[in-house]
């Protein structure tokens, strides 16, 4: 089914315990339509770029069966940069530098063919940039799905939750979603948020999985146990867009359902932070995803013989 990506396409120089790469493919919206482009081909992107951003990365898309019609090219300006170092145990890590560059003045517009999509994925940006998309949409959606941070918590709260009333799931980590509830527990917050509007919240737990509520339903995923993790940037974003594209492939937005597309996001995340930037992603197979699909499954599996 359509999918309607909205979030940045941007560089990255990232450096951590495994080495440094510098100026590499980066941005929430590259992360998530790379891996819904692996369930479904009418993804929809949304974003801004400079022209500096390498033609080839762009065809690479297009073949991957991202539709850039919604891309805006701003010809003399430079792409979104930004630049993070990660401390040993990977859990923490430095900012070092954020160039907005064209998006500064990011004002996304959609394309008529855009408009009637049947699912809508809001990567992280300002409340008023995702509203502004909800609002183009022609119908609503028949599943909104937004992510956001903590940086938004403090400095656009009242934007942030006029958003989130609009939306049926949202994505955040466990820090967040204790700020954004005002509750320690995640199981308090998770009734906190949901008050808010989303009738799913997916609490993601980084190395420790992820969590995901729906009314006094709760279900848990555990994050894959790896040998070593190269590079967590954009872990969260090709997290977001396994779910998705899953989701949207099947057309199914059952409880059931949901927690089949938790695994899958968990899987596409799991490979993302193999390698450095989305060069993991470029080389997935299917089969790849299909065993590693089973090998969450068998995470989980017993026999309780009560």
């Amino acid at each position: 089914m359509s999918l309607v990506t909205v979030g940045t396409v941007a560089f990255d120089t990232i450096e951590t315990p495994y080495g440094k790469a510098e100026r590499v493919v980066g941005g929430a919206c590259t992360y998530i339509s790379i891996a819904a482009s692996y369930f479904t081909k009418d993804i929809n992107l949304v974003s801004v770029i400079g022209d500096d951003f390498p033609d080839a990365e762009l065809k690479y898309l297009k073949k991957r069966g991202v539709n850039l019609e919604g891309l805006d090219i701003k010809e003399g300006q430079k792409s979104f940069f930004w630049a993070g170092k990660y401390h040993d145990n990977m859990n923490q890590r430095d900012t070092l530098d954020t160039q907005l560059n064209v998006l500064a003045d990011f004002n996304p517009k959609l394309p008529a063919s855009y408009k009637d999509s049947k699912y809508l994925m809001l990567g992280n940006l300002t409340p008023d940039v995702q509203m502004s998309v909800i609002k183009q949409m022609k119908k609503r959606p028949k599943l909104v799905v937004m992510d956001t941070m903590n940086f938004w918590m403090d400095i656009a709260m009242p934007s942030l939750k006029k958003v989130i009333k609009k939306v049926d799931v949202l994505t955040i980590n466990d820090e967040e979603a204790r700020q954004l509830s005002g509750e320690y527990s995640l199981v308090t917050a998770a009734k906190v948020i949901q008050k808010m509007g989303p009738s799913f919240l997916v609490i993601k737990k980084g190395e420790h999985g992820a969590l995901l509520f729906h009314g006094e339903k709760m279900f848990y995923a555990p994050a894959m146990p790896l040998a070593q993790v190269f590079d967590p940037t954009g872990a969260g974003d090709t997290f977001a867009g396994g779910f998705i594209g899953y989701l949207a492939k099947t057309d199914n937005i059952s409880w059931e359902n949901m927690k089949r597309a938790i695994i899958y996001g968990s899987a596409m995340a799991s490979f993302c932070v193999e390698e450095f930037s989305i060069n993991r992603l470029k080389t997935l197979k299917a089969a790849e995803i299909k065993k590693r699909v089973k090998a969450f499954a068998n995470l989980v599996k017993f026999d309780p013989k009560l």
